[in-house]
């Protein structure tokens, strides 16, 4: 009986931390579900203001209205601490996110600050969305320099 429960012991040990980024696969693909959002809208809004595609002020518009939908997500629940690239595997979330949290939580507000920027100059022609799509730019990428590990 006693080597039963040290195996079952030994097992469970060995398997908690499999067990545990387990159970962070949906926090990771809903986070990524997010960013996926995210690009799509950006890419859309990116294509107009680039003269890729033909400006369409509903197109625009409703790309604009899902960034900020997108943005005004409570992150807390998608960023589970052990969801790290250190952690598992999928993410290029740095480890540095739990250790400074507050910067982090500012950096995605800034993201939604910059969404908004956005939402109001959507309708105004792909002349306006140039300099709103820098606002968002410079979010993302400061968030990224500090937060996402680079890709391998």
């Amino acid at each position: 009986m006693h080597r039963i429960l040290t195996a079952v012991t030994a097992l469970s040990l060995c398997t908690a931390g499999a067990a545990s980024a387990q159970d962070y696969a949906g926090h990771l693909k809903a986070r990524q579900g997010q960013f996926r959002i995210l690009a799509i809208n950006l890419g859309t809004l990116g294509d107009m203001a680039q003269g890729k595609t033909e400006y369409d002020a509903e197109a625009a518009q409703a790309a604009a209205d899902s960034l900020v939908a997108v943005s005004m997500i409570h992150q807390g629940p998608l960023w589970p601490e052990g969801s790290s690239e250190m952690d598992m595997d999928g993410t290029r979330a740095k480890s540095e996110i739990w250790d400074d949290w507050e910067d982090f939580a500012a950096k995605w507000g800034a993201l939604g600050e910059a969404a908004t920027a956005m939402q109001a100059a959507a309708g105004n022609g792909a002349e306006a969305i140039g300099p709103a799509m820098g606002g968002l730019g410079g979010a993302c990428k400061a968030c990224h320099d500090s937060y996402r590990a680079p890709q391998n």
